[in-house]
């Protein structure tokens, strides 16, 4: 008796091991498919930069968070942007084809950014940037003014704190580096850790699980699309690692749109705050409630301010 059950409980470990594998490779394969050939490569001095570019109208560059790549940048861009325009979505420094060297710093990344521009014909773009996609967004409007129109912030990441709460911030931002360095174990937590995840990511899966069906779609294809994470775990070091922005940005002149929610607890809300006190005339759309997911969870109102923001011409 205990033979037969110890028999059919192996087996059953086994086939249970077997569907895990089989999952996990399905939904790598499916990853992979998704950025490759579809994305183009340029040369530069720092390195191969990849991007993508879609629509059609006033050019707007879309700057990706951690985890990210051109595929998030795409993914941003039909997020919150309208009709009439056309978006240059690269991959950062140490994101999938980009390449990341040594010593990189964010004022490179915003150099890389002109460099871009300049292959591609572009003399001028609005900015929008998620996470921390910030900094180099930052420092490109900064040290390329005449290349900006505007400049959109969600949920990005300004200066360095030493505010309490800042520990807890970057032990968070340790750990998700941590976690992107292995495609399993990114796979496995946002497979079936996911309210757990979410908390990790700086918001909170009760206000998530309220959400319609199509803003609770981008949140997957937001936290699903950051596979193969290992493809972008350079880039999530480069990003933890790098020096912030910090008062250097009271140089900026683009009008500056600050998106952020009191309750992010991975980007705090003292980033927005810097924004405020460093760049003239810069605007705060601030939200109570969402977190570092706050995108999805306030979409609607993010885009409709998305698109009066980049109605502005300086």
């Amino acid at each position: 008796m205990l033979r037969s059950f110890l028999f059919w409980s192996i087996a059953a470990l086994l086939v249970a091991a077997a569907a895990l594998v089989t999952l996990f490779l399905l939904d790598m394969r499916a990853a992979y498919q998704r950025i490759q050939g579809h994305s183009t490569v340029l040369a530069s001095p720092w390195g191969d930069i990849e991007y993508v570019r879609g629509g059609a109208g006033e050019p707007v560059l879309v700057i990706h968070g951690s985890g990210g790549g051109f595929d998030q940048g795409k993914l941003l861009a039909h997020a919150v942007l309208g009709e009439g325009y056309s978006w240059i979505a690269p991959s950062r420094f140490g994101y999938l084809r980009s390449t990341f060297l040594p010593g990189a710093t964010f004022d490179e990344q915003a150099h890389a950014y002109a460099f871009l521009l300049d292959q591609l014909g572009i003399e001028k773009v609005a900015v929008v940037a998620l996470s921390h996609g910030g900094p180099s967004a930052l420092l490109f409007a900064l040290l390329h003014p005449e290349r900006v129109s505007s400049l959109t912030l969600l949920s990005c990441g300004v200066a360095a704190s030493t505010a309490p709460n800042q520990a807890q911030a970057n032990a968070q931002g340790d750990a998700l580096m941590k976690i992107y360095r292995h495609d399993v174990l990114y796979w496995a937590i946002t497979r079936f850790l996911r309210p757990w995840f979410v908390k990790l990511m700086g918001a909170d899966a009760q206000v998530l699980d309220q959400l319609g069906a199509e803003d609770r779609a981008l949140v997957d294809d937001l936290i699903v699309g950051m596979n193969p994470s290992s493809a972008r775990a350079a880039g999530a070091a480069f990003d933890n690692q790098a020096a912030m922005p910090n008062a250097r940005i009271a140089g900026i002149r683009a009008p500056t749109l600050v998106v952020h929610a009191a309750d992010d607890s991975l980007q705090l809300f003292h980033n927005a705050e810097s924004a405020l006190a460093h760049i003239p005339n810069a605007r705060l759309l601030r939200f109570e409630h969402g977190g570092h997911l706050v995108l999805p969870v306030e979409r609607q109102a993010i885009r409709a301010a998305v698109a009066a923001q980049l109605r502005q011409k300086r």
